[in-house]
């Protein structure tokens, strides 16, 4: 390759002889990193921008924290840290050489594929292809150094700029294509037997301890022995002696050495002969000295992308600067019409590094699973509450408060509660429906095609009434297994909820997904007629009523059987409608009937506090396992305290976090405020500068608050909660659509209405809608009307 001016108009000659580029990098060398086990390689996505190798300037990747930065920021990046060497990554999309047949002719391609980017799809690869280019920069001079140069380069380099160019993506685990299959949870990973022998892995330098071989390692996670894996066809791979191992000694989980990150790392079964999860790996590994948790340290401080302000910064920039979505100059389109050619158009944006981040640790998100937009939207709201820096806060404008009046229907008495929610959730009146004689013709049709084997009817939805759905919403509803303290004891109960207060920006959800009598999750494929204006100010919440009589305030008494071993063997008593409730939000089944379990039947509100406490827990999907009444005692206690005040953080995490110079008070806050989660402690140190001079107490109800799935009671703070009240009258300007027939697959699309039009997002394509389908959307987004 010849090697050209610098890239920023400089406009000198980086040429250089072979002769010099040792002694060029020479004062370099120890800045020059070669990426070890649990270094991420970012070399298809800046940090800051989108910026990527398919980008006008390329991709600059740091030599020293594989950070990868676009053209505008590798400037700062340089000035700030003093690093000079970056690889500079590009793709150039080339129209293929026409042969002498009249076809196109495939031009070569560079021998080392390095880039593992998303193809543009709009280009028809029988005229087009992708070649990758690779070059050493050094600042400030922009001295350019082409790559592969292997016979020039010192040995260290070279091998450095191998390891990032043959490097897998820090996303790989979430792309849909990655997994041939999702992998399934190792039954010895919960009772694995480590031996106490004091091995300890260092951090490089392995070898097979029965032959040479320093590639395709595995570590046994019971005794610590560093052997190879098999052999394969074409000759790597290895000599076999981790199976022969397993056959001697019946160890049965080994982890790959090289694979281990923050994240995880590639676990195989021996016994049950596949690739597995070990949902406790950072407990296996640090038997033997890896410590995932540094490692997870050392990401936070020195690592934007692992920087949530950051990368939503980036994010809204993406979506809002309009760099992204520049349309060709009309010259550029007239001349392609009459020349009768498609060229490369841009590609928008991928938020891979912005998902890859959010989705971290959560069971359902980081996998590559169906997904909840509902659950979605709800946890990105509790990762904009956790990390918030300041006194405004985004999220306070879909915040809201629902009243709740719960009356005892023997007594007559009452009791009034508030919580936080950000959903409207309206559930989906099908007794209402306006079709119903085209229903049923349309059910007996289907029937018949089916039992004929003949191509089903034309399909027929039902027509619900929106008003409907929202007299649905603001009837009473039953309270199960109810207990009345006026009465001391069990009671009908019934419960409406109305407005204490209205949101800003009003999200509503239609409850479209659902379970069947069977417990198989099933959706509503429904037509609501959904209003472009909207006023529910006649649901605003009234409070105490003259006349009304408040239920004593006390809890119901916890009874303990005399014969624990006989109780034991009784099937739990778990409420089902409770349950039912909490899977409708997107949880896990097993998940809803721990946390119902757990919490005493105590209703939803409660088991969802305890879901949230827990959902980070490796066995939080789990089924529900229950050895004897005693222990279940014990840990339905242990579940009701996780959400209380007494919720002391595990003093090795504590240690841990005042070890990096962070004051005990602090370290305690931080977990408090994100369920002893070490990653998001201190993500939430870092965006909380300024200590924090309340009380314990105080600050253990702020951390309930900070919580935003929690439903809390407005009361518990202080200062009472944030919310933006005003009219409840609101217009339209958004929806979600889930496409598909099932909950277990399909596809979201979304629309919004820009400058008075309706523009539909699917994916990469943005166009305009002209019939956007109003009345089939999941999820709808109002904006209040100014008075």
């Amino acid at each position: 390759l010849m090697q050209r001016a610098a890239l920023f108009g400089s406009g000198r000659d980086a040429q250089m002889a072979a002769g010099d580029l040792g002694e060029l990098l020479v004062p370099y060398m120890p800045t020059i990193r070669v990426p070890k086990s649990g270094d991420r390689v970012y070399k298809t996505e800046c940090a800051f921008s989108y910026e990527s190798p398919d980008s006008e300037g390329g991709l600059y990747v740091c030599m020293n924290t594989f950070l990868g930065f676009g053209r505008e920021h590798v400037e700062r990046h340089y000035r700030k840290t003093g690093q000079c060497v970056y690889m500079h990554l590009k793709r150039h999309v080339i129209e293929k050489v026409p042969g002498a047949s009249g076809g196109a002719l495939p031009k070569r391609r560079n021998a080392m594929l390095f880039l593992d980017l998303e193809t543009n799809g709009d280009l028809n690869n029988d005229d087009f292809e992708y070649e990758d280019e690779a070059k050493l920069v050094i600042f400030p001079d922009h001295y350019e150094i082409p790559l592969p140069n292997i016979e020039e380069l010192p040995a260290l380099v070279t091998i450095a700029c191998d390891a990032v160019l043959s490097s897998k993506s820090p996303y790989r685990k979430q792309d849909p294509d990655s997994w041939e299959e999702e992998l399934q949870v190792s039954k010895h990973a919960k009772t694995l037997v480590q031996i106490d022998n004091g091995v300890r892995i260092p951090p490089s330098g392995w070898k097979c301890s029965k032959c040479d071989l320093r590639e395709n390692l595995w570590l046994s996670l019971t005794d610590g022995s560093v052997l190879c894996g098999k052999w394969f066809f074409d000759g790597s791979g290895g000599n076999g002696h981790a199976l022969e191992h397993y056959k001697e000694m019946g160890y049965p989980l080994a982890v790959k050495l090289g694979t281990i990150t923050p994240d995880g790392a590639d676990v195989y079964s021996f016994d049950e002969e596949e690739a597995v999860l070990d949902p406790h790996i950072a407990k296996h590994l640090a038997h033997f000295g890896i410590d995932m948790l540094q490692m997870h340290i050392v990401m936070i401080v020195f690592n934007p992308t692992q920087d949530f302000n950051t990368q939503m910064a980036k994010l809204g920039h993406g979506l809002l600067s309009g760099q992204y979505s520049k349309p060709p100059m009309k010259s550029e389109l007239i001349e392609q019409v009459m020349k009768e050619e498609h060229k490369p158009q841009h590609n928008g944006i991928s938020p891979r590094m912005f998902k890859a981040f959010v989705s971290k640790g959560h069971p359902e998100f980081s996998s590559n699973r169906q997904q909840d937009a509902q659950e979605f939207f709800l946890h990105l709201i509790n990762l904009v509450e956790r990390n918030r820096i300041g006194s405004e806060n985004p999220s306070d404008v879909f915040r809201f408060l629902v009243e709740e009046r719960t009356q005892c229907c023997q007594s007559r008495k009452v009791r009034y509660t508030e919580r936080v929610d950000y959903i409207m959730q309206l559930p989906v009146a099908m007794e209402a429906a306006t079709n119903k004689d085209e229903l049923i013709a349309y059910e007996l049709k289907r029937r018949e095609a089916e039992a004929a084997r003949r191509p089903l009817p034309e399909l027929i939805r039902a027509k619900i009434p929106f008003s409907a759905c929202l007299q649905a919403f603001s009837e009473p509803e039953n309270v199960d297994d109810f207990w009345s303290s006026a009465l001391q004891a069990k009671s009908a109960g019934v419960k409406t909820s109305r407005f204490a207060s209205f949101p800003e920006y009003l999200v509503v959800q239609i409850k479209k997904f659902t379970f069947g009598l069977d417990w198989i999750p099933q959706k509503l494929d429904v037509s609501v007629d959904m209003p472009d204006l909207l006023d529910i100010n006649h649901l605003r919440a009234t409070g105490l009523q003259p006349g009304e009589e408040e239920l004593p305030d006390m809890a119901p008494p916890i009874i303990i059987p005399d014969d624990p071993k006989v109780s034991s063997l009784v099937a739990p008593d778990i409420d089902e409608s409770s349950v039912m409730q909490l899977a409708e939000m997107g949880f896990p089944l097993e998940a809803c009937r721990k946390a119902v379990y757990y919490t005493g039947n105590m209703g939803a509100e409660v088991a969802f506090n305890w879901i949230i406490a827990h959902m980070e827990e490796p066995d939080f999907a789990e089924p529900l396992a229950i050895p004897g009444y005693g222990g279940v005692a014990s840990a339905g206690a242990a579940g009701l305290g996780a959400i209380g005040l007494d919720n002391q953080p595990p003093e090795e995490m504590v240690a841990l976090i005042t070890s990096m110079g962070f004051q005990r008070n602090v370290a305690i806050q931080a977990l408090k405020a994100t369920n002893n989660n070490l990653e998001h402690a201190l993500d939430w140190i870092f965006s909380h500068p300024e200590p924090e001079e309340e009380s314990e107490s105080a600050s253990d109800v702020m951390d309930m608050e900070n919580n935003a799935n929690a439903n809390i009671l407005a009361e518990a703070g202080s200062e009472g909660p944030r919310i933006k009240d005003g009219s409840g009258r609101y217009e339209l300007f958004g929806f979600i659509s889930h496409m598909g027939t099932s909950t277990m697959s399909g596809h979201y699309v979304s629309h919004l209405k820009k400058e008075g039009r309706w523009v539909i997002y699917n994916d990469l394509k943005v166009c305009a809608s002209e019939r956007p389908p109003r009345d089939l959307g999941y999820i709808y987004f109002y904006r209040r009307i100014p008075s």
